[in-house]
């Protein structure tokens, strides 16, 4: 009686992985995503921290924990891709796991993302983004899109094999891609979404999982939420303008998401406007109208947020409370959104801007 060979398990492809860390001043923030990373079930072969420029003692704290690499560049790079680029020279492992300074993987999290590259037509992946602090209303407005986004206009994207973004604060890339890429792309001022892009117009995949689950830090306060915000709208158009002919082409499921979140930002101030609109034109009472206003609007984000509680076991509560603030958050989005459209849509196609070109620190 002979028996067939059985094939490895997909859940745990022999790859080595580097784990890149860039950090401008972030000694508050750098020991607890060190300490996640060094915790992995999976644990990494490599750790580097680039000591961007910091005057605080980020490397000094970065080299305090053991097998960790700090490279120091003799000033400030001036970007996150920058810096990231800064490591590229130093690694020679299969995957490079990019993350952000205050963002905190949980266990398993390289366990989980690596079997995506099991598939060697997978060039980039990320995992399930959620908040780690709601303290403020910026920081619980951003969970509640998180919530939202993550649980379902992720999973849809993957579905359809085409997501808009491998997150950047915990992105896993191929080397062997990253490097025929020319590295981190500095050309647009958010790389993640440049790269995940790229890629997919290349032929090459991008995929999310869903049960990796990273916590990221997020704006606390209003001014770093607005140059967060306006360094991802920016970013986005950049992109819209750099990849969108191409992406019609070779990617058109890629492009069809890109087009509708375009739309959706064109049609939002008719949709915020509608409640008056209908007071004014069809003299319906204000409050009718903005019942069902309103309610409409929860009816389209309830569901999925409830759903998304029960996945990361929050909560229902805690969610409820949280919904409010992201109207707050959805402002400044929209307003950001339009300056970006308007900068790097229009005046920098005719000549009279160069767009948003410095990375600054949205924490």
């Amino acid at each position: 009686m002979t028996t067939r060979a059985t094939a490895p398990p997909l859940s745990a492809p022999a790859l080595t992985l580097t784990v890149i860390i860039p950090a401008h001043d972030e000694e508050q923030s750098l020991p607890d995503t060190l300490r996640s990373i060094t915790a992995q079930t999976s644990p990494p072969d490599k750790i580097i921290v680039v000591g961007d420029g910091s005057t605080d003692r980020t490397g000094a704290i970065a080299a305090a924990f053991t097998g960790v690499t700090v490279l120091r560049p003799p000033h400030h790079l001036g970007g996150k891709a920058r810096a990231q680029n800064h490591a590229l020279p130093h690694c020679d492992t299969d995957l490079i796991l990019a993350v952000d300074a205050g963002t905190v993987l949980a266990p398993d999290y390289i366990e989980r993302v690596k079997p995506a590259f099991a598939d060697p037509d997978v060039g980039v992946a990320a995992g399930n983004v959620q908040t780690r602090f709601t303290r403020t209303p910026w920081e619980r407005g951003r969970s509640t899109e998180y919530l939202f986004g993550f649980h379902w206009h992720r999973p849809i994207q993957q579905l359809a094999d085409s997501p808009m973004v491998c997150s950047g604060c915990c992105s896993v890339f191929r080397r062997t891609a990253l490097t025929a890429a020319g590295g981190f792309p500095e050309r647009t001022i958010v790389e993640d979404m440049d790269f995940t892009w790229t890629q997919q117009a290349e032929g090459r995949k991008a995929v999310y999982v869903s049960d990796a689950v990273a916590w990221a830090a997020d704006p606390e306060t209003l001014p770093f939420l607005r140059k967060q915000v306006w360094r991802w709208m920016a970013g986005f158009m950049q992109n819209v303008r750099l990849h969108l002919p191409r992406l019609l082409v070779r990617k058109p499921m890629l492009a069809t998401w890109v087009v509708l979140a375009l739309l959706e930002i064109l049609l939002a101030p008719l949709w915020w406007l509608t409640p008056l609109i209908a007071v004014l034109t069809l003299h319906d009472p204000f409050p009718r109208t903005m019942f069902w206003w309103a309610g409409s609007d929860l009816l389209l984000t309830v569901p999925a947020l409830l759903y998304a509680a029960g996945r990361r076991r929050i909560p229902t509560r805690l969610v409820l409370l949280n919904l409010p603030f992201v109207y707050l958050n959805k402002t400044v989005n929209l307003y950001y959104a339009w300056k970006a459209l308007l900068v790097e849509l229009v005046l920098v196609p005719l000549g009279l801007s160069r767009g948003l070109l410095v990375h600054e620190k949205g924490r």
